[in-house]
């Protein structure tokens, strides 16, 4: 009797652990059909992969709605009118086209929607409004004098900005201090109010450590002439002072925290930032409530969403004004994959979103790496990526950071022109000691390390407002811009001249050096020899009398000289 019931707990246990694993299968199953995907970000697809999505959306589309959808115009002419028109004509047609179709460049908009819909309803609704959008920035890139940036195109991420913008009364934009209207995006804003006209865009001027105090007067002149709500702040400093450290970068000058007479070009620190941000959200609250009716229910607590690009610093700002690590912080964009929502205190609730790349014009995808938006690691050239941070940053600046000397330019060349990518890489790896297996100078490693010092802030750079003009910006930041820029262009008439024999000859030497294609011959170069040498014939000089002479005396007449031949006379004979 025994053993009969160990043999039925036994079988008891077998078939519960068989249908756990049964379990676990169907399960697996499940979620492959439902297509689960790690939340990651997508800014570039190849046009196969653009062709397969779409036919996928489509077919799930027709069997949900069982209607036809119309596939994506694919413009299979390559040919552009562009090279036949000067480039600062066609840099101006792209301008008006841009200012044309400034409107079209829009965030996606999350369809309506009520809580009675089911899941696959909505699902269907947000997918073909995200299809539609979608569609309509196909329709601007087919336009050849609009050139659009890598943006997102994953909908989970969107779907998570969506959710965002829902919750928060206060939404705060950071952007970098160095180009604040590079990370804005306009439409943002208005599609805040679109869901809520209560709803206020505040501009969190992140790394504003980085700019002089002259330069934050100038930007803070034009949000307040363009009515935009600002605030400059600076994440990594608030982080220093909180845990009690120095920040020893030589870049980061204590002259920039100075206090000024205007209380806006101030950087604010964590607990003034804290009592501006609850402030501001909780008036939005009161706002909200004064209008709503009686019988509804009111919310007290203000809630404050942060977006924006990746790699900004909205996770470092959460960190800082919770006081401690929260959330994960990098330096390689899209470290944060769903929005989370940290509360301070029972009046105020933060929200963090992860990082978009909102669609935006006149920018390639090189300026976006050098911008920190696009991951370094991704890169593929190299060299254009350098060729940006050299046309923003001046000779003198790299030279004195690097401490390096970069090649001058040509005689034959403009004096005043930024310095080439492959100069840059090449003083940058002597300097260093990077070299690549091959023997060649790793230029890679270089260009990889040079980038994270231009994001980073060692190599000093920023922009200045719109309007701004060259001699303001020297006298008023004592950059050297406005009289350099002078000198090269009253010099660049003498300084351009044609190359000779010498100088393209010491050009094809520096570069087969550079690339190791030089020969073990040395190359000579033959030189006239005098014509007084003794084992030279000395030449006659040819008598030209048969030109035309055209002086006072003649008659312009070719003159002919006729040889006679004397008269044969017969054998000589000896007398």
């Amino acid at each position: 009797m025994v053993k009969s019931e160990k043999t039925t707990l036994g079988r008891s246990l077998v078939k519960h652990h068989n249908h756990m694993i049964q379990e676990s299968k169907d399960k697996g199953k499940y979620y492959k059909n439902l297509q689960k995907k790690v939340l990651e970000s997508v800014t570039e697809v190849s046009d196969i992969d653009a062709i397969l999505e779409q036919a996928e959306e489509a077919e799930r589309l027709f069997t949900i709605n069982h209607s036809n959808t119309t596939p994506l115009p694919i413009n299979v002419d390559t040919q552009s009118s562009s090279s036949t028109i000067a480039a600062e004509e066609w840099r101006e047609q792209q301008k008006i086209e841009e200012a044309l179709h400034a409107s079209s460049l829009q965030v996606p908009r999350r369809p309506p929607w009520t809580p009675e819909m089911s899941v696959e309803e909505l699902d269907a609704n947000e997918k073909q409004a995200f299809l539609n959008w979608r569609r309509m920035l196909v329709r601007l890139e087919e336009n050849e004098k609009l050139v659009l940036t890598p943006f997102e195109k994953n909908l989970d991420i969107w779907r998570q900005l969506w959710r965002v913008l829902e919750r928060s009364d206060l939404i705060v934009m950071v952007v970098d201090a160095r180009d604040p209207l590079f990370y804005r995006c306009p439409d943002l804003e208005a599609y805040a109010r679109e869901i809520d006209e209560h709803k206020k865009m505040m501009l969190l001027v992140n790394k504003a450590d980085l700019l002089p105090p002259e330069v934050r007067a100038k930007w803070a002149e034009y949000f307040r002439r363009n009515d935009i709500l600002f605030v400059f702040w600076s994440a990594i400093a608030a982080t220093a002072v909180l845990e009690g450290k120095v920040l020893k970068e030589q870049w980061r000058k204590a002259d920039n925290f100075q206090n000024t007479d205007d209380p806006e070009v101030v950087i604010y620190g964590r607990d003034e930032l804290l009592a501006r941000l609850q402030s501001e959200a909780q008036e939005i609250v009161r706002a909200r409530n004064s209008r709503a009716p009686v019988d509804e229910t009111q919310r007290e607590n203000a809630v404050v969403g942060f977006v924006g690009y990746p790699n900004v610093g909205k996770s470092s700002t959460i960190n800082a004004l919770v006081g401690q690590k929260r959330t994960g912080v990098t330096s390689t964009p899209g470290k944060t994959k769903h929005f989370q929502t940290l509360i301070i205190s029972e009046e105020l609730m933060l929200c963090d979103c992860p990082g978009l790349v909102f669609p935006s014009f006149s920018s390639s995808r090189y300026e976006m790496i050098t911008c920190g938006v696009l991951p370094i690691d991704r890169m593929t050239e190299h060299r254009e990526a350098i060729q940006v941070v050299a046309d923003k940053v001046p000779r003198r600046v790299i030279e004195s950071v690097y401490n390096i000397t970069l090649p001058k330019p040509k005689t034959y060349e403009r004096q005043s022109r930024p310095p080439l990518a492959a100069e840059v890489l090449r003083a940058y790896c002597a300097s260093r000691g990077y070299v690549a297996s091959s023997g060649l100078p790793d230029e890679t490693k270089a260009a990889r390390q040079i980038l994270k010092d231009y994001i980073g802030g060692k190599l000093p750079h920023f922009a200045m407002p719109p309007g701004m003009t060259e001699e303001k910006i020297e006298d008023d930041t004592g950059r050297e811009t406005g009289s350099d820029s002078e000198e090269g262009e009253g010099d660049e008439e003498g300084s351009e001249q044609v190359p000779g024999i010498d100088d393209v000859l010491d050009d094809l030497t520096s570069f087969d050096l550079a690339n190791g294609l030089a020969s073990t011959k040395k190359v000579t170069v033959k030189k006239e020899s005098a014509s007084h040498k003794q084992h030279k014939k000395p030449q006659r000089k040819k008598d030209r009398n048969w030109r035309v002479k055209n002086t006072e005396e003649g008659d312009g007449m070719p003159l002919v000289r006729v040889f006679q031949k004397p008269a044969n006379t017969g054998p000589l004979t000896m007398r």
